[in-house]
């Protein structure tokens, strides 16, 4: 599976507007914000492609059920449970 993005990318600033008592209790506690917000957009990102590729494919993932659903799985007659 292709990587979600360019992870050896250069950093780049960016400026946010963060709710300010969250802003200061992270602040506190010494959170990384960066790598905070990194790991959230990479987990956004993540749901959000995967979310795509399930919209895209879903003609075929239909089209498999109604196989298994007429012909059972490859292998059923095997199966010990």
């Amino acid at each position: 599976m292709a990587e979600l993005y360019n992870s050896a990318a250069p950093k780049k600033a960016a400026n946010l507007s963060i709710n300010s008592d969250l802003l200061r209790k992270t602040r506190e506690l010494n959170i990384n914000l960066s790598a905070t917000l990194e790991r959230a957009l990479k987990e956004e990102l993540s749901k959000h492609e995967a979310a795509q590729w399930v919209e895209e494919n879903r003609a075929a993932i239909k089209s498999y059920n109604d196989f298994v659903e007429q012909h059972g799985c490859f292998g059923d007659e095997f199966r010990e449970f």
